[in-house]
């Protein structure tokens, strides 16, 4: 499938918010084996991205970073999501370390998964974030026939 791109301008960090909440309405109710990747600099959003998904999809507590832990798990009204930072990952084959195999049965959001190169080519959604003067901006890519259908309206 052709990569389909589309641009976002993000202003400032409600605009990201507002970007997490647009695709975390457009995810379909059965997001087992999905991966949303989350790409950019320190800095750039990942985080605020994925908290705002993980709150629109209705999880009412804190959603502390993984960058320590390297795997949040959320149970949000019977759906699995997974937040995941890569970030300290060494390298790709710490990820059996971590049970990534055992992951399959949510929703992966992953920051940082140039680190583990199969992670990322497997991802349906990759969102990068970028710097753009003193605001962000957001790539999203479709690398899915289904992620491809949720894409097209989030930014129209």
């Amino acid at each position: 499938m052709p990569e389909s791109l589309k641009q976002v301008d993000l202003p400032d960090a409600a605009a990201t918010e507002a970007l997490g909440r647009a695709v975390a309405a457009r995810l379909p109710a059965d997001t087992r084996g999905w991966t949303i990747a989350l790409e950019g600099e320190l800095g750039t959003g990942k985080s605020t991205f994925a908290r705002a998904l993980l709150r629109a999809l209705g999880h009412a507590g804190p959603v502390p970073s993984p960058t320590y832990t390297l795997v949040e798990p959320y149970d949000i009204a019977g759906r699995t999501v997974y937040h995941v930072d890569l970030y300290r990952l060494a390298g790709p084959d710490e990820l059996a370390f971590l049970g990534w195999s055992d992951l399959d049965d949510g929703l992966l959001l992953v920051e940082w998964p140039e680190r583990a190169a199969a992670l990322a080519r497997r991802a349906d959604l990759v969102v990068r974030l970028r710097h753009a003067g003193a605001a962000r901006a957001a790539e999203l890519s479709a690398r899915s026939p289904r992620a491809q259908r949720l894409l097209d309206p989030v930014t129209s």
